[in-house]
């Protein structure tokens, strides 16, 4: 996966910035948007709003105007839930913190699951649960950065490129999908 993503990963501007702040911003608009949407108001945002005024409210009153560096902190800032703390820690503090957005979750679940119902609750804790045991000790910002270009670029919904990828023989949904018979013939 990182090889993939040294080679092939998306030239983003929120991933030359360790600012916590705008990794919160990007995270946020993020998930509302897709990526080609938000790449041209990305910095228009941050330069007309530079902060999240409750977010900033609550960080300047309890913590010095910085966004804290442990997940049960900010888990408890409203609106910041399990994924959005995760790519905080991950991407701005460099700690190792899983992730699962939408497209981590349809590469995880076809990798490591292959069947059932993605869309469960108890899918999702179980893919919660898998991406805590894959994530590596060492680079795991490109690992997490590299899941999610991978479920937007190659591994997709609508037409995955199972012919071309590189992780298809693990693949636990390879033989199943049926996506692979309409796109590979």
């Amino acid at each position: 996966m990182l090889e993939w993503y040294r080679r092939y990963g998306r030239d983003l501007p929120w991933r030359q910035t360790t600012d916590p702040y705008h990794i919160l911003v990007s995270e946020v608009m993020l998930q509302q948007t897709q990526v080609d949407r938000v790449l041209p108001k990305y910095a228009e945002w941050l330069e007309k709003y530079p902060t999240l005024h409750a977010i900033a409210r609550e960080s300047m009153a309890r913590y010095g105007g910085q966004l804290p560096s442990d997940e049960a902190t900010l888990l408890s800032f409203k609106g910041i839930g399990e994924y959005t703390a995760g790519a905080v820690l991950s991407f701005a503090f460099g700690q190792r913190a899983a992730i699962l957005d939408t497209n981590v979750a349809r590469v995880l679940f076809r990798m490591f699951v292959g069947r059932g119902d993605l869309k469960s609750h108890a899918m999702k804790r179980h893919l919660w649960d898998v991406s805590r045991a894959v994530l590596p000790q060492r680079h795991v910002f490109d690992f997490n950065q590299a899941l999610m270009d991978f479920g937007a670029t190659l591994c997709t919904a609508r037409r995955p490129k199972c012919l071309i990828c590189p992780m298809r023989r693990n693949c636990a949904a390879y033989p199943f999908n049926p996506e692979h018979e309409r796109v590979n013939r």
